[in-house]
């Protein structure tokens, strides 16, 4: 309960406590929403022939209702899993028609909906110069607008084929630091930081609510902003965000990060940059790397519990190189020589995932990344992160298949 006292404790001095901290009083709308479960949805066949885990929409998805309280709320919801996948955009004036919204795009959605995947992520970004400067910048590599209609049409491309699809405005820091250190230093600054982040996030939240957006991620490892007595600054931006934007919301923690995040009470989701490390020696055993995924199922349902809320990993995935599940966040700068190794990615793959289906309060993963155009191999290094004809898609796909603990119960009787 440490963690959650601290953030009363945060939040109560400036007369912040939010009404979710005590979810029992909203026991009447959790029984209310009971009688919601799979009301929208049709099982097929597929589902019991073993294709997949989870329904198929006729149509696009209906949109969300309103989650119910608990680390159960997907599931008494009656929505399935997330099995997801991040897109990364190919949003450069020297490559159009290869990013979102694109045919090729499509074409990606396409694989992934016969793959298992039920829903999509879509990244989008803002500039910061340096790690000091409390100014962003909403453009970055084409124009806003030509980018807000691209988002706009993946959103419907993607429910066209029934699946649901989260935003998430990412910021790009081109001094080369890392955004979970942002620090304007002074209260002035950080009051400028805060009009700022406003600035740039408020009119995606309104993109969101117009495309039709499931989820909206209200940024990305902001660790310095949310773990911090800098916290309450951001709740205004919080309640903006909620009067543009009517869908479920959450914000992507760092893995290392999510514990000490005190927000969390005011969002419908914990979400989070599943970066984990497995095991902490280079020669680690199979055995010893399944027992890190364990560690990690066990970190998620205690987070869940402690905030009452369901818990999904907005990021997850490891190159494919040596060593990738000891230290899956490191750079080639970081490296030296790299060693390129699939099979090393998959059972990374297989050792993080084994562990999750029993895991209470889990709701589910994005695997980062693939790209708008599964053709272009010019995204990132032969040892990145795409699973896409790797090993590890395969580990990907039995993977969306399986039946997990926060599956609503009509899918879990279909796939037994």
């Amino acid at each position: 309960m440490m963690q959650r006292r601290r953030a009363l404790q945060i939040l109560t001095r400036v007369g912040l406590v939010v009404s979710v901290f005590s979810p029992q009083s909203q026991a009447k709308e959790q029984e209310r929403s009971l009688g919601a479960v799979a009301t929208n949805r049709e099982i097929q066949d597929d589902v019991r022939g073993g294709k997949s885990a989870f329904p198929r929409w006729a149509s696009a998805p209906k949109p969300l209702g309103k989650l119910p309280p608990g680390a159960d709320g997907l599931r008494v919801l009656g929505e399935p899993l997330f099995r997801g996948m991040t897109i990364g955009p190919i949003e450069s004036d020297l490559q159009p028609g290869r990013g979102y919204g694109s045919d090729d795009f499509g074409q990606t959605l396409d694989v992934l909906a016969e793959s298992g995947a039920n829903w999509v992520s879509l990244t989008v970004f803002g500039r910061a110069w340096d790690l000091r400067s409390p100014g962003i910048s909403s453009r970055f590599e084409r124009a806003p607008a030509l980018v807000r209609q691209s988002v706009a049409r993946s959103v419907e491309m993607a429910h066209a084929r029934g699946l649901r699809v989260m935003l998430v405005p990412h910021l790009w820091v081109e001094s080369g630091g890392w955004r979970a250190e942002i620090d304007p230093q002074t209260d002035e600054g950080w009051r400028e930081r805060a009009i700022a982040y406003e600035s740039f996030v408020l009119p995606w939240a309104k993109v969101a609510e117009e495309s039709g957006v499931d989820l909206f991620a209200l940024g990305v490892e902001m660790r310095s902003w949310v773990t911090t007595q800098r916290a309450p600054s951001l709740y205004p931006v919080i309640q903006k965000i909620r009067r543009a934007y009517s869908g479920l919301l959450t914000y992507a923690a760092n893995w290392d990060d999510a514990a000490d995040t005190v927000i969390w009470g005011a969002l419908d989701l914990i979400a989070i940059n599943a970066f984990y490390p497995l095991h902490w020696e280079d020669d680690a055993s199979k055995e010893e790397l399944l027992a890190g995924g364990q560690r990690i199922a066990q970190q998620v349902t205690e987070l869940a519990e402690l905030w009452e809320r369901p818990v999904i990993f907005s990021e997850f995935g490891y190159t494919a190189r040596t060593i990738t599940a000891i230290r899956p966040w490191l750079w080639p700068e970081q490296l030296g020589t790299v060693q390129v190794d699939p099979e090393a990615q998959a059972q990374a793959y297989q050792s993080f995932l084994a562990a999750m289906p029993e895991a209470k309060g889990f709701g589910g993963f994005f695997v980062w990344r693939m790209y708008a155009d599964l053709d272009d191999l010019s995204q990132e290094a032969a040892w990145g992160f795409s699973p896409w004809q790797r090993p590890a898609y395969g580990v990907l796909e039995e993977a969306w298949k399986e039946r997990y603990w926060g599956d609503p119960l009509l899918i879990q009787s279909a796939i037994q």
